[in-house]
């Protein structure tokens, strides 16, 4: 009697809707993780008021500098619950004062895509174990690749024209523009500690990338390291 033989499954598609889908969540995970997590990271800061003398440039104190930061971050962190904010060293002008509460709309609607993505990618990623699809992980890992890579780029061939279209395209006004006469809390916030920060978010996303194509890499096989088909015929 003879017996069937015994194939393999055939894989899935990498390149499928749901893949490139499940993807598209995935990367903007990654990109709201990377910002939140550097927003939280206040020793970047901190380590840069020693390393841009802000303590020189300003003349107040390490702790000073700190606390009028923290106050900031504070603001920002949805958990925190603050409505407004209020430096305690600084004036602010009405100008100041809708410019940070902009970038503070901008802050929490990430913190909320970062709980709202982290929660689908999570379940898409599980709905795919029974049938072994993973593909969408490779994709995720090379769109998030694409992402710091452009934008890298693109930061250092000109830092200052990047940060000056990262502003226009994200406020449809000039309030971004500070006076230190009227927002002295400029004087602790330097452009190279932004440069620093978008360095920081492009070094996550990098390693994001890195850990999603090397989890991939755990899951499926190569080619050639599955098993030989079993149930050859028999005579």
């Amino acid at each position: 009697m003879k017996k069937r033989d015994e194939r393999p499954l055939r894989p899935p598609r990498m390149i499928s809707g749901s893949n490139l889908f499940l993807a598209f969540i995935g990367a903007l995970f990654l990109i709201c993780a990377s910002v939140v997590l550097v927003l939280h990271l206040r020793t970047i800061y901190y380590f840069d008021i020693g390393y841009l003398n802000l303590k020189e440039e300003t003349g107040m104190s390490r702790s000073e500098i700190r606390e009028n930061y923290d106050a900031l971050i504070d603001y920002n962190l949805v958990y925190k619950g603050i409505d407004k904010l209020e430096f305690p060293s600084f004036p602010m002008s009405e100008s100041g004062e809708i410019h940070f509460a902009e970038v503070k709309r901008i802050f929490v609607a990430i913190q909320w895509l970062f709980l709202i993505t982290g929660v689908f990618t999570v379940l898409g990623l599980i709905r795919k174990i029974p049938r072994r699809d993973f593909g969408s992980l490779k994709l995720i890992s090379i769109l998030t690749l694409l992402i710091p890579a452009v934008l890298g780029i693109l930061a250092a061939l000109n830092w200052e024209q990047f940060f000056v279209t990262f502003h226009r395209l994200f406020f449809n006004n000039d309030y971004w523009i500070f006076n230190p006469m009227t927002d002295p809390v400029i004087r602790i916030l330097p452009d190279t500690f932004f440069a620093h920060c978008a360095a920081a978010v492009l070094f996550f996303l990098v390693l994001g990338s890195l850990l999603t194509g090397a989890l991939y890499r755990i899951l499926v096989p190569r080619r050639g390291s599955a098993e030989a088909p079993v149930g050859r015929k028999r005579r």
